[in-house]
């Protein structure tokens, strides 16, 4: 079953993954009375700077009476879907903005340069360079990725299962060419192995061009898809064929169209076009092969078309019509479909069959009946057995069960970990694969026999520069918030730091589109924890850690939940004596930017430094214009200012933009992306200028990144220098700029 996350979602997940310590000797800390203090002001010396003088241009909106003015608002570009395609095209106003925030940055921080690049070799030091995936098995071909010493990219490759040279399908590295942004989509291989789909994006506005290729000669096809979705192609069982998602000019993945070999794709026909402006489209195919998926879904409502995947050009079929508030996704078995819902009262999901023949909602039958609290978050289906990922309790697990409903769970022992599942290519097999880490424990990855019950490990992380977990202790702690919800904290920190308020702390958090906060090990968060800092994950209300009914109650009328738990997470820490106030930086990308934004806000003597990365914080104006790609789906989340007086004041309660108080604040770092449609140039721009005007004490900068989207950089290398930046931001505010890491052995 393929479930697809909203855009929105998806941006955050990919802002967050990249999100990931080092102590001159284990017993020594650096943390002297002399760096606490240092705490009170830490760009004291630098703030001979002056910040960029922005004009400010007055713009009064007025809605449902209430009256409130931007200063700012000219620094969207009237122009900016032009912008999106063509960065070149950007205002020159606009442009000498971002220019002089970018040089008040390299200004104000120049002195951090060493540091940065201190922590770009520890990041690097960490990732094997010349590593490659584990071959996953499709008929008579193994296919896997893996990078060369040096590479930015990965490279796609294949050999046969029975032996044979190893073929180079796709060259990341090679592909980029002279390209300054470079994205690697969906890399799809035909059903017969003949050909490759690719999508690559050459700007990050996440506009992605397809493009075919012979896999065994390496010959292009004249053909080119533009506009078209990352997900890229799936194609049709006779591999003459595929199915792909293009995107219209507001960068909605709106027409599902179907692509023949050898034809003109300016004619290529739309298969399914969403007429709702709250609903995205995604193409799939069931496991088994047999059927393509058409999902359109909002935010709380899905519905799903089915196509014979040997007869593409007939017409979809619809299981079910959308009923809002419902979601369903299917997968298929025999004469069923296996479909998750949360119909009926379901809201930590269920899963019913329903016969192919006719699968309306009325012939719909439990197969795995619904839980409380105990959420399905994905499942597939193979031959003899399904595989269910849950969560409970902020901890994931993968639940095996045959047709006839016998099941068990594959068990893990550590406080706190992540899985993830590698439903692979194919249906007639009892192996599925898993990925399990833990903040402490490199990336495992099993090969799961669910006939027999046995797990093979089949590759565990290397960690080049060394890694010694034992040095490292996970914890689990809760925080209270308001209602009394426990609010899970997971823990990361050296066994020799300390618990008794000294020591800094990195807090984590997302908290929106039901998105739940993996505790997984992230080699690039290792610099900090190995200098001495404690880096917690706030698992707060509006994710779905603790299932479904986590994310409800913090989304709409109860969003405050979301910012009022991460506060709490971060008073927790304090009280439990793993930091002190001002000794928390606060961190969060795309909506949890938001989340930074709004929690400074409502406690800023909480937080010694804040980092919000392509940060959502100019909510009232965002989710008021519909224009905006994102939009229209987006007011299931937030609620809709436009038509609801009431639903405005939600959001108007919390918006980091226009809720700045006249108060000492901390230092401030937020980042943007000139060609990112998801959280738009604009925002933090404007924040950051706002933030000099309303509020005292920071500094707070900018740091726009004019040749990427939201994601700042693809290539591996780039987003660890684009990660060094905020990481040393971090040690300044802590004033451990010249702390040394803890060495591990090596």
């Amino acid at each position: 079953m393929h479930k697809p996350f909203g855009l929105a979602a998806l941006a955050a997940i990919a802002v967050l993954a990249a999100c990931e310590r080092d102590n001159a000797d284990q017993t020594s800390q650096p943390h002297t009375e002399e760096t606490v203090m240092t705490m009170s002001d830490p760009f004291a010396d630098a703030k001979t700077t002056t910040p960029p003088a922005i004009e400010k241009r007055p713009v009064e909106t007025v809605q449902h009476g209430i009256a409130r003015v931007d200063n700012y608002a000219w620094l969207r570009d009237e122009d900016w879907q032009d912008v999106l395609r063509d960065p070149a095209k950007l205002d020159g106003d606009i442009r000498a903005v971002l220019d002089a925030e970018n040089d008040y940055y390299a200004a104000l921080t120049g002195e951090l340069e060493p540091l940065r690049e201190k922590l770009f070799e520890e990041m690097r030091g960490r990732i094997k360079e010349d590593d490659s995936s584990v071959p996953a098995k499709d008929g008579a071909w193994l296919y896997w990725s893996k990078f060369v010493e040096g590479g930015e990219y990965p490279i796609f490759m294949r050999k046969p299962v029975d032996g044979g040279d190893e073929q180079i399908l796709f060259d990341g590295d090679k592909e980029r060419g002279g390209s300054k942004f470079f994205d690697i989509g969906n890399i799809a291989h035909s059903p017969d192995h003949r050909l490759i789909a690719y999508a690559v994006d050459r700007l990050g506005s996440e506009y992605f061009t397809i493009r075919i290729r012979n896999a065994e000669t390496g010959e292009e096809h004249d053909e080119t898809i533009e506009s078209a979705d990352a997900s890229g192609a799936v194609w049709a069982a006779d591999s003459s064929a595929f199915f792909y998602v293009e995107r219209d000019d507001n960068q909605r993945p709106k027409r599902v169209k179907f692509h023949r070999l050898g034809s003109d794709p300016a004619n290529d026909p739309v298969i399914y076009e969403e007429a709702d402006d709250g609903f995205f489209l995604d193409v799939s195919k069931s496991q088994s092969g047999a059927f393509i998926f058409i999902t359109s879904s909002s935010q709380i409502t899905s519905e799903v078309r089915f196509v014979n995947a040997d007869a593409p050009d007939s017409e979809p079929v619809l299981i079910a019509p959308r009923d809002n508030g419902v979601e369903y996704y299917a997968d298929h078995h025999g004469d069923d479909f296996y479909i998750m819902t949360n119909a009926d009262g379901a809201v930590d999901f269920k899963i019913v069959t329903a016969p192919i023949a006719d699968p309306a909602r009325a012939n719909w039958r439990d197969w795995r009946t619904h839980r409380a609290g105990s959420q399905i978050v994905t499942f597939t289906t193979y031959k003899d057995h399904i595989v269910r990922f849950e969560r409970e309790n902020a901890l994931p697990r993968i639940v095996v069960s045959n047709y006839a409903g016998e099941e068990h769970v594959v068990s893990f022992d550590e406080a706190a970990y992540a899985l993830g599942m590698r439903s692979g290519y194919e249906y007639d097999t009892s192996v599925f694969r898993f990925v399990y880490e833990s903040p402490s424990t490199p990336e495992q990855t099993y090969d799961y026999d669910m006939a027999s019950r046995t797990r093979t490990l089949l590759k565990t992380q290397e960690v080049p520069s060394g890694h010694d977990a034992s040095l490292y202790v996970v914890e689990r702690i809760e925080a209270e918030g308001a209602g009394g919800a426990r609010v899970p904290v997971t823990i990361l920190r050296l066994k020799t730091t300390p618990v008794d308020g000294s020591a800094p702390a990195l807090l984590v958090g997302y908290g929106s589109y039901g998105y739940a906060m993996p505790a997984g090990f992230a080699t690039n968060m290792l610099p900090l924890v190995d200098r001495g800092a404690v880096y917690a994950i706030a698992h707060i209300r509006g994710g779905a850690d603790k299932g479904r009914q986590w994310y409800l109650d913090g989304k709409l009328d109860k969003k405050m939940n979301t910012f009022t738990d991460f506060i709490a997470a971060g008073e927790a820490l304090v009280d439990k004596g793993y930091t002190a106030e001002k000794r928390i930086v606060s961190y969060g990308g795309s909506a949890g930017g938001l989340l930074v934004g709004a929690a400074v806000n409502l406690r800023p003597e909480l937080f010694g430094g804040v980092i919000a990365a392509v940060p959502f914080v100019d909510v009232i104006n965002t989710i008021s214009d519909g224009d905006l790609p994102l939009t229209p789906p987006e007011w299931e989340e937030w609620g809709n200012p436009i038509t609801s007086a009431e639903e405005y004041g939600w959001i108007a309660e919390y918006s980091p933009y226009d809720n700045i108080r006249s108060t000492d604040y901390p230092p401030i770092m937020a980042t943007g992306g000139l060609t990112d449609y998801r959280v738009t140039y604009w925002e933090p721009a404007k924040w950051v200028a706002r933030l000099r005007e309303e509020a005292q004490g920071g500094p707070f900068v900018l740091r726009m990144n004019m040749g990427a989207g939201h994601g700042g950089s693809a290539a591996r290398f780039e987003q660890l220098d684009e990660r060094a930046h905020l990481y040393a931001f971090a040690l300044k505010v802590w004033g451990l700029e010249n702390a040394a890491p803890v060495k591990h052995g090596k």
